[in-house]
């Protein structure tokens, strides 16, 4: 078993271009896309505020000097000195998701577990239970899985009874199931290490599958959504002003795939 992390670091995934959000991503990078007056960003670092998290790091392409303000902001407002540090990684040029682990290789240092999170959703993820799911068992990666209607436009993932990933293929052409994977994953530092040491540029399809047999799937069955499109971000706006993030929307699986 693993020992309840002493410090857990954060690393969001939020360099995207976010193209089929133009024109607005044109002026406004994906991640600050205001949602019901907020920004993106803010959904998650309020999701991070239960968490052990101490260290978080954001990395940026696109309309960088936003981003940077906003870190800045938020280390200022409290989100940051009171709770965890904000930090940023510039990419010149987009490095793709493994890209980023492999980049950011040292971020592991001192670390006990990695939440690696794609932060181009709105979502209600208990992070604290993810993250206890993950000291309960022996494997060095969890992978948050949900259930979709649209198995080819996803990573799917086969589990055995305790949840051991047995088998994973990124948008298969013929799926063997709906458990999909969310873009969300606690990491042990030493996998974070060896993630790094492929020299990857893409997690699921390059990353993922190595790990097949050695890491285990976590289902979230309540409020989650890609805000990937003029639709998405319509219907997000909705979900808040109805209440979408409570806890009772755990109940009531909100998952859409990926368009």
């Amino acid at each position: 078993m693993k020992t309840q992390g002493n410090l857990t670091k954060v690393l969001l995934m939020a360099a995207g271009l976010g193209t089929r959000l133009r024109p607005l991503t044109d002026e406004t990078p994906k991640c600050l896309i205001p949602i019901a007056r907020r920004p993106l960003l803010d959904y998650w670092l309020d999701r991070l505020m239960p968490t052990p998290a101490r260290n978080v790091l954001v990395n940026t392409h696109h309309l960088r000097e936003q981003v940077r303000r906003y870190i800045d902001a938020a280390n200022r407002r409290g989100f940051g000195s009171d709770r965890f540090q904000i930090d940023e990684a510039f990419e010149p040029t987009l490095l793709g998701s493994a890209g980023t682990v492999h980049a950011n290789r040292a971020f592991a240092d001192d670390a006990d577990t990695i939440l690696i999170i794609y932060a181009d959703n709105l979502s209600g993820i208990d992070l604290s239970s993810l993250l206890a799911f993950h000291d309960s068992h022996p494997d060095p990666l969890t992978m948050v899985l949900f259930r979709t209607d649209f198995p080819e436009r996803c990573g799917i993932a086969e589990v055995d009874e305790s949840m051991r990933v047995l088998h994973f293929v990124e948008k298969p052409a013929r799926p063997r199931g709906n458990l999909a994977n969310a873009g969300l994953y606690a990491v042990a530092a030493d996998a974070f290490r060896e993630m790094a040491e492929m020299a990857a540029f893409d997690l699921a399809f390059d990353v993922l599958p190595k790990f097949v047999g050695r890491m285990r799937g976590w289902e979230w069955q309540g409020y989650h959504l890609d805000i990937g499109t003029h639709e998405s971000l319509a219907q997000a706006e909705a979900d808040v002003a109805q209440g979408c993030l409570a806890p009772e929307f755990r109940r009531t699986s909100r998952w859409k795939a990926p368009e």
